[in-house]
């Protein structure tokens, strides 16, 4: 086994990661990896050899205390031959001292628990196409690019374990993406955002206070993109958004599970009706 030489990814690696994560079935979205930058510029990483790249990982750091590991690939040709080991520790080594967390593949998940991870719920990507429909009554669909953007960030809060303005900020209106904030009496009861994809258009994050929210969020997001299917990964940590998802005639497509290295974080799990990204938490 010959050592990688590891480094930093370029905007073109960005571009490679992306491909790769595509040929492995995984349906990024079109244009994530401009988001993804945002949120921390060192964070994702290319193993070469003869300057030719073989294997990466994403070690992205949020605040002080979390991490998340992500685009863990090494190119199919290359496999079995430890390069993708060398990425995974660089990836920890960089998060060391932090929580982590990570959306693995069910075929990987019994590598990350020798590597110290336990499962706290499994995503569900259901997948489909949806009409569109109107809101409960009392709440207003807005587009979030006109919800002040503290009130968006305190409200991304709660969902997640640590800040994410910068990332957050660039994901929600990046180019052909659509942005939806439920309003009620001044107060935020839901969001989510889509995007183009290879394959069926992808939303994330989902929150909302109610099933009855996040459906008409759904709807709405789907109108974007009329007769095209969209695809949202479900935790099971929330049972009514399973339920809201089978209602609707979703099909579920791809497993993964959210797993940490310590304690679970507390997270307003009851709103989170869709994960954001399998790559950044």
């Amino acid at each position: 086994m010959a050592d990688l030489e590891i480094a930093s990814a370029s905007a073109a690696d960005l571009q490679l990661m992306r491909d790769w994560a595509e040929e492995e079935g995984w349906n990024p979205g079109d244009s994530d990896r401009f988001a993804f930058s945002v949120a921390d510029p060192r964070g994702f990483l290319v193993g070469r050899r003869d300057g030719v790249p073989l294997a990466c990982i994403s070690a992205v750091r949020y605040g002080s205390g979390f991490g998340f590991i992500g685009f863990y690939i090494a190119h199919p040709s290359e496999r079995g031959r430890g390069y993708g080991i060398q990425l995974w520790r660089a990836g920890m080594a960089a998060l060391d001292g932090r929580l982590v967390g990570l959306d693995g593949v069910v075929e990987q998940q019994d590598n990350y628990r020798l590597s110290g991870f336990r499962s706290a719920w499994t995503n569900m990507r259901f997948e489909g196409v949806l009409p569109a429909a109107a809101p409960p009554a009392g709440v207003e669909l807005v587009d979030a690019r006109e919800v002040p953007f503290a009130q968006l960030a305190a409200y991304d809060r709660r969902f997640f374990p640590e800040a994410r303005d910068g990332f957050l900020a660039a994901w929600t209106v990046l180019p052909g993406r659509a942005a939806y904030a439920a309003v009620r009496d001044g107060h935020l009861e839901g969001l989510g955002v889509i995007r183009p994809a290879a394959a069926a258009h992808r939303v994330g994050p989902l929150y909302a206070t109610t099933p009855e929210i996040a459906a008409a969020l759904l709807h709405r997001l789907a109108a974007t993109a009329p007769g095209e299917p969209l695809a949202v990964d479900v935790p099971d940590a929330n049972p009514a958004a399973f339920a809201l998802a089978e209602s609707l005639g979703l099909a579920p497509a791809f497993e993964t599970a959210r797993m940490y290295t310590g304690p679970v974080p507390d997270l307003d799990l009851p709103g989170l009706y869709g994960i954001t990204s399998l790559e950044l938490g």
